[in-house]
This record gives C-alpha cells, structure tokens and sequence, in this order.
C-alpha cells in the first residue's frame, strides 16, 4: 500500500462530461495530472463528487483506470467500490484491485439500511478480495447515521486502512476517533481543521479539485506545528467550501472549474449546470483566475 494512501488531502475528483454527457477521459486525466503537480496526497476515482451512480461499468474502469495510470505510483489512487449490493461492490473491489487502485473507498449501504450484522457481513465480503479499504460513512448520502461504536468496530475489521468520516459532525468524528486507532479522514472541508486537532489523519476533499495547492497548505501547516498558518489558510478557503455546498456536490464545483477554464460545466442527469451567482469573485480572491 503507498504510504500516503490513508493520510493527508485526497481529491474527491470529479468526473468531466460533455453537454451531451459523453465521458472526457483526456479532461479527466488533465486533471490528475494538476492534482499531482499541486502536490496533492491522492486521488480518489469514482466518489460521490464523481457522480459515480451515473457511470456504467465501461466507464468505471476506464476512470480508475485513467488515475491509475496518470498516477504511475506517485500518489496513491483510492477507488469508489462501493454500492447498496453486496455482490456488486464485491466485484467493483476485485475490479479496482487488478486496475491497480491502491485503495478502495467503500461506502456504507445506501437505501437498503442494512442492520449491523448485514454492515459487518458486507465489509467483510468486501475486505475478502485483498485490497484495502476506507470505509466510508455519509449519512447525508445513505440515509442511515451508523453508532460510533459500530463504525470503530467495523475500522476495526483487517484491511481496513482508513475512516472517511461525512457527517460533518465533529462530535462524531471525536467518538470514532475515541474508539480506533484506525486513521479517520474527514469527508467534509468544513470539518477538516477540526477533526485533524482531535487526531484526524486529513480529508478526502472537494476543494481541492479547485484550489489544490491552497488545501494542501492547510495539512502541511497543522503537521508541521504551524497552527497559526494553518488556521489562516483554512479561514482563507471557507467563502470557497461555501459556495462548493451551495448547490448539490459538484454542480458548484464544476462551475468553478470552468470558470477557470480547467473543465466543462456539465453534470450528468439528474443533476443540472449551476446557474447561480457566478463563483468569479471568490475564485479571484484566491488568485484562482
């Protein structure tokens, strides 16, 4: 496993479309290749912020494998293997293993609300295939908020190498990171700061598809013991989150992005282009344009 495959800022990165909705794999390895030149710790292929539930299975591999081999080792590639069955996201796992992920990032079950025994069942179905996996808890997404202790038990799990923890609760991270020496990643760029003070070990991010240098600062900062800088460069960044949460993930961030003439504006439906007050003044604030 990379060394840096559960620590630091790994970019939750989106996945370009054309209006009509076809793939943009060469937008899309221009943008890992920007990621890893701002220094960025890892990337994540098909996560939430990728509108994952809109790619086929052709399309799935052909972006993990696009990371994977942009990447060529230099930063660790986390996989999104997860969905609501069992015997899907066992064969997303073995996929992404022989694509060369690094990781798999598995999200808790979505819709179906499994009870506790089905959660452990299915982790461990999952861990089965040998690839490592960052368990991923977004209550916003599945609909169901899992008990810390059941989170800390299931981190507990052999193979599994990290928390990507969503309910943008601090609280909740502390009493996941009270109960496991497993490394606990924040999955929201307002919690971040907070969760690497209470021993969090970085953030799966969606501000640094924007400003990935900027993110990055914030980590170097706070490990190095320059909380001051740390704090400031994080406050620097906060109109930025905002704007990114202010419409439905990443609708604003790929507004943002073409703004800067990285990538096209278009999701895939259900979603819609963002059509709000334009992210111009921001952007420019932080010398983005």
């Amino acid at each position: 496993m990379h060394e840096n495959a559960n620590r630091g800022i790994h970019t939750a990165l989106v996945t370009p479309f054309d209006a009509d909705g076809t793939l943009r794999l060469d937008t899309f390895a221009a943008l890992c290749e920007r990621q890893i030149d701002a220094g960025i710790h890892g990337l994540v292929a098909c996560g939430t912020t990728g509108e994952t539930p809109t790619l086929d299975g052709e399309e799935w591999t052909q972006v993990v494998k696009t990371a994977v081999d942009v990447s060529a080792g230099r930063v660790p590639v986390m996989a999104g293997v997860g969905t609501n069955s069992t015997r899907s996201t066992v064969a997303n796992v073995r996929a992404a293993k022989e694509l060369g992920a690094d990781t798999g990032l598995l999200v808790f079950p979505y819709y179906n609300k499994p009870n506790p025994e089905g959660h452990r069942a299915h982790v461990r179905a999952a861990l089965a295939e040998g690839l490592p996996l960052v368990l991923y808890h977004v209550p916003g997404r599945t609909g169901q908020r899992l008990d810390p202790a059941l989170v800390a038990e299931l981190a507990s799990f052999d193979g599994v190498v990290g928390v990507k923890e969503a309910t943008g609760d601090l609280r909740f991270g502390g009493d996941v990171l009270r109960r496991t020496s497993t490394n606990v990643l924040s999955g929201d760029d307002f919690t971040f700061l907070g969760l690497l003070a209470q021993g969090g070990a970085g953030c799966v991010s969606v501000i640094s598809n924007v400003a990935p240098a900027e993110t990055v600062a914030v980590y170097e900062h706070f490990v190095a013991g320059r909380l001051d800088e740390a704090t400031a460069q994080f406050r620097a960044l906060w109109d930025l989150a905002t704007f990114l949460f202010s419409d439905s993930n990443p609708v604003p961030a790929k507004a943002c992005l073409a703004e800067m003439g990285v990538c096209g504006p278009h999701p895939r439906g259900p979603l819609a282009v963002y059509d709000g007050p334009s992210p111009r003044p921001i952007l420019a604030e932080l010398g983005l344009l």
